[in-house]
């Protein structure tokens, strides 16, 4: 019975603890943040969606144009200098 007690205190103060931060929450560090933060409209999440989309898009067209070089110009720049 003893260790049944001992478990339902550690419960409780699990249980303590989650509620004491959540109390906490806005008013800490990052409050005022997350009283101001709001969802996004459908609008302002469809524009993020393909601003990302397109930043993704162009970073891998970088790394292909780099990868295309050095797979193309590479052997040639090599070649000319005799290796």
């Amino acid at each position: 019975m003893a260790e049944k007690e001992g478990f339902l205190e550690k419960a409780r103060r699990f249980q303590r603890k989650i509620e004491e931060r959540n109390a906490r929450i806005g008013k800490g560090k990052y409050g005022r943040v997350l009283k101001m933060a709001r969802k996004p409209t459908e609008e302002e999440y469809s524009r993020t969606v393909k601003i990302t989309g397109l930043g993704i898009l162009l970073i891998g067209l970088v790394g292909f144009i780099i990868y295309m070089i050095r797979e193309m110009v590479a052997p040639w720049i090599l070649h000319f200098f005799g290796h």
